[in-house]
C-alpha cells in the first residue's frame, strides 16, 4: 500500500481555545497575528514592548503587543458505515479508510485531535474512536472502519451521530454514499453546528455510469440485499444518467442551504484534490 498523502485543510473562522496549533485563533498569546496595543501595566511582557508606538503614546505609557495565537482544533470524521458503504471496487469504505490515514498525518502534522463517529440505522458505539493527538490516530481510524459490519443505512443514524457530537466546534468530515431518503438532511446538519463541516459523497462508477451493452442485468439493493432483474437499451440507461444527475442536484442543493461545498469521491480517494476543493471553496 502507498503511503497515505498529506492535505491541508482548514477552518473558515476562528478556533477557540489556548492549545497551539496552525489554526487562526480567538484567544491572544503569542502569535504572529498582531491585534493591537495594550499598556505594559494592563500586560505585563517586557519583551513585547513597542518603542516606537510608545514614543508616539499621548498618555506617555509604555504599550506592548498585543498578538493573536494560533490554535489547534478538534476534527473528526463522521462515517456511514451501513452496507452499501460495502459496494464497489475498492470498496467505498475502503476508500474512506484511506482518507482516514491520510487525515490522521495531515492531523498529526499540525498538531491536531482527531475521531471517529460511525453510524448506520443509528449511531455505532462499537466504533467510536474518541478525539486524541498522535502519530497512529489515521491508522487506528482507518482499521475500525475496516473491521467494521454495517447494517441498513438511514438518515436517523446520522441524525444520532450528529446529536453524540452536536454543539462542539471544531471541523467535520462527513463521508457517506446518501443512499437513503434525504428529508430530515437538513435538521441533521443543523444539529452539528457550530463545527464546519466537509461533506464527502462517495460513489462508485457502477452506481452512477449504467453498462455500455444492452441485455439483461441483475441489480442487486445494497441496503436491503433485493435483487431485480433489468433490460439494459438505450431509454433506460439514459434515465439511469438522468437519475444520477437529479441526486447530485438534490444533495448539492440541501448542502448549499447550509453554505457547504460537497467533494465528490468516485472511484479512490485523491487528498490533493481534496486540498484543492478545501482552498477553492468560497470558505
Amino acid at each position: 500500500m502507498d503511503a497515505p498523502q498529506e492535505f491541508r485543510y482548514r477552518l473558515p473562522g476562528r478556533a477557540p481555545g489556548h492549545q497551539p496549533g496552525s489554526h487562526r485563533g480567538l484567544a491572544l498569546g503569542t502569535g504572529l497575528e498582531f491585534r493591537g496595543h495594550a499598556r505594559l501595566f494592563d500586560r505585563p511582557d517586557p519583551r513585547r514592548i513597542d518603542l516606537r508606538a510608545s514614543l508616539g503614546d499621548l498618555h506617555g505609557d509604555w504599550l506592548v503587543r498585543v498578538n493573536r495565537q494560533l490554535a489547534a482544533i478538534v476534527v473528526r470524521l463522521v462515517v456511514d458505515v451501513s452496507e452499501s458503504m460495502r459496494f464497489g471496487v475498492p470498496a467505498k469504505l475502503d476508500v474512506v479508510a484511506d482518507l482516514a490515514r491520510s487525515l490522521g498525518r495531515s492531523a498529526f502534522r499540525v498538531g491536531d485531535a482527531l475521531g471517529l463517529v460511525a453510524f448506520d440505522a443509528d449511531v455505532r458505539d462499537d466504533l467510536f474512536v474518541p478525539p486524541w493527538r498522535g502519530r497512529g490516530v489515521g491508522e487506528a481510524l482507518a482499521g475500525t472502519l475496516e473491521s467494521s459490519a454495517g447494517g441498513r443505512g438511514d438518515l436517523a443514524g446520522l441524525r444520532a451521530a450528529a446529536e453524540r457530537i452536536g454543539g462542539r466546534p471544531g471541523l467535520v468530515f462527513l463521508a457517506s454514499d446518501f443512499h437513503w431518503p434525504l428529508p430530515g438532511l437538513d435538521d441533521a446538519l443543523s444539529l452539528l453546528r457550530p463545527a464546519h463541516v466537509v461533506p464527502l459523497v462517495v460513489w462508485d462508477r457502477a452506481e452512477i455510469e449504467p453498462p455500455d451493452d444492452d441485455g439483461l442485468a441483475v441489480v442487486t439493493d445494497s441496503e436491503t440485499g433485493a435483487r431485480r432483474s433489468l433490460w439494459l437499451r438505450p431509454r433506460l440507461r439514459e434515465r439511469w444518467r438522468a437519475d444520477i444527475a437529479d441526486r447530485r442536484r438534490t444533495l448539492q442543493r440541501a448542502f448549499a442551504a447550509h453554505g457547504l461545498h460537497p467533494f465528490w469521491i468516485e472511484g479512490r480517494f485523491d487528498a490533493q484534490a481534496l486540498e484543492q476543493h478545501l482552498f477553492g471553496a468560497d470558505l
